[in-house]
């Protein structure tokens, strides 16, 4: 498992964990969507925006490794800002590769870019 050096480990002030420490031994946790509502809690948009802002200042929009990020905090973005950046695309892989669409982490996400 990669290990992303220099990636936040978690959002500042917070317990939202970004990255794992170690791979799993039982099974990799897989990416898979999740539904965003409306009545979500503010910290946890909040930890939404502050991974999206770690992925892109570490990777842009070039395609990374899923590595040691937290799979639970990917599957808040994936198939939405997170996308696959190969086909086919394992959800359960800590090689599997995504990017970031910057158009629609624009769009739900402005204060990232200002």
């Amino acid at each position: 498992m990669l290990k992303h050096r220099g990636f936040p480990g978690r959002l500042r002030g917070t317990d939202y964990q970004f990255t794992i420490r170690r791979a799993a031994t039982k099974g990799i946790t897989e990416i898979k969507v999740r539904e965003r509502y409306r009545d979500r809690r503010k910290p946890d948009l909040e930890a939404d925006e502050g991974f999206l802002a770690a992925l892109i200042e570490a990777f842009g929009d070039e395609p990374f490794e899923r590595g040691n990020l937290d799979a639970g905090r990917l599957s808040w973005l994936f198939g939405r800002e997170v996308v696959p950046a190969e086909e086919p695309f394992d959800a359960a892989s800590y090689e599997a590769l995504l990017r970031v669409d910057m158009d629609v982490a624009r769009r739900n996400f402005p204060d990232i870019f200002i």
